[in-house]
């Protein structure tokens, strides 16, 4: 058990050995943004977005976490996010240059633009854990509750274990490997960080990630062969309604071919569509499954209640409503999906949550921030 510094020494790990029947405490967790108040931010920071050519972009993703985090609450208290946004804007202007550079020598059919591609790709691969660990850290830092802020404390090397070597083993083994690097990349994230100077740990196993990864192959291998059954029916009553077996109806070999590249191209589409479904289900599976066994302290437990199903089902709608009104509900869609997740998470402790003390921090490096958010690297906190 990781050790636990607590404002009293009496507390920590021996409150499970003394007490026979610990009181557990529940701390209320919920989410009071309203898709107005966000709506009227989120205007201002596309157009102000658009206007200053994306220089205005750290501003507005420092006021839109700033939005949702102080809108959170746990136990009558609501989270804050510090981070100066000046402090992005440097790791912004950085990858934003380099990620246009490779743009550029994409497009270029000059050998020596071709290999500087070829060497910014390897570079981005090579630094990827790196960054990853940088924006664990730097949204840690800025991360505080009750006057405390959280911390994280993996290494680089463990980085490149859990977004290095087990990346490079789901690739080389056809995806059989993926659930194990969700597993060790969440326990990297976990066990890590800190709130205050009591540890995180993460009490979960290998096994229900792969259960999670089976559930989402099956949805597009199930689904998938349910469309092709459907379309080959369809396609074949296409074929035989235009081959004479009705009165005045000639065969026209064209018309069924096309008819059944008309079935192919809907599979196709379907597929992609439950592909993406099945990304949505494994990301809320594993993070109902992550909540439910994260520990403080030995102290502190978290659970979640919500549904994955019911959160894939509001992606997809969230979506369908973006779509329709050409991005304007995104606000709407975002406190949507963020109070169903916040409503069904649950805090218990053996001890009260303002009995944690705070530990000296430094700032850190905005440049794993600014890439996990150009680069849309998902790490999660």
């Amino acid at each position: 058990m990781t050790d636990v510094s607590l404002a009293a020494p009496s507390l920590g790990r021996p409150v499970f050995e003394r007490q026979a029947s610990p009181t557990v405490l529940h701390h209320p967790v919920s989410f009071t943004g309203q898709a107005g108040e966000y709506f009227r931010i989120w205007i201002v920071n596309v157009a102000l977005t658009l206007v200053t050519f994306g220089l205005y972009m750290p501003w507005a993703r420092v006021r839109t976490r700033q939005y949702f985090y102080g809108h959170t609450w746990v136990d009558g208290q609501n989270f804050e996010y510090r981070a100066n946004p000046w402090a992005l804007l440097r790791g912004y202007l950085l990858i934003g240059g380099l990620s246009v550079l490779y743009a550029l020598a994409l497009q270029s059919q000059e050998p020596a633009y071709m290999l500087l591609g070829v060497l910014l790709l390897l570079i981005y691969l090579g630094f990827y854990p790196w960054l990853v660990r940088q924006s664990l850290r730097f949204q840690a830092v800025n991360t505080f509750h009750r006057g405390l802020n959280f911390s994280f404390h993996g290494s680089v090397g463990q980085a490149y274990v859990a977004y290095g070597a087990a990346n490079l083993a789901a690739s080389f083994t056809s995806g059989l490997a993926l659930p194990w690097a969700w597993f060790m990349q969440r326990r990297y994230q976990l066990d890590h960080l800190a709130y205050g100077t009591a540890r995180t740990q993460f009490r979960g196993d290998v096994a229900p990630f792969y259960m999670i990864g089976l559930t989402g192959l099956g949805l597009v291998i199930g689904g998938g062969l349910a469309l092709g059954v459907l379309a080959l029916v369809a396609a074949g009553g296409f074929a035989a309604f235009t081959g004479g077996d009705f009165p005045g109806m000639e065969t026209d070999s064209d018309t069924v071919g096309w008819g059944f590249l008309a079935a192919g191209a809907a599979v196709y589409v379907g597929v992609l569509a439950l592909y993406a479904l099945a990304w949505q289900y494994v990301r809320a599976a594993i993070m109902a499954y992550v909540l439910n066994h994260a520990e403080l302290g030995g102290v502190v437990r978290t659970g979640a209640q919500f549904s994955p199903w019911r959160l894939v089902w509001i992606g997809v709608t969230n979506s369908l409503a973006q779509l329709l009104t050409l991005g304007l509900a995104t606000p709407w869609a975002a406190v949507r999906r963020t109070r169903y997740i916040m409503d069904g998470i649950q805090v218990r402790s053996l001890v009260p949550l303002d009995t944690f003390v705070g530990q000296a921090t430094t700032g850190e490096s905005a440049l794993g921030e600014a890439a996990s958010e150009l680069l849309d690297i998902q790490v999660g906190f």
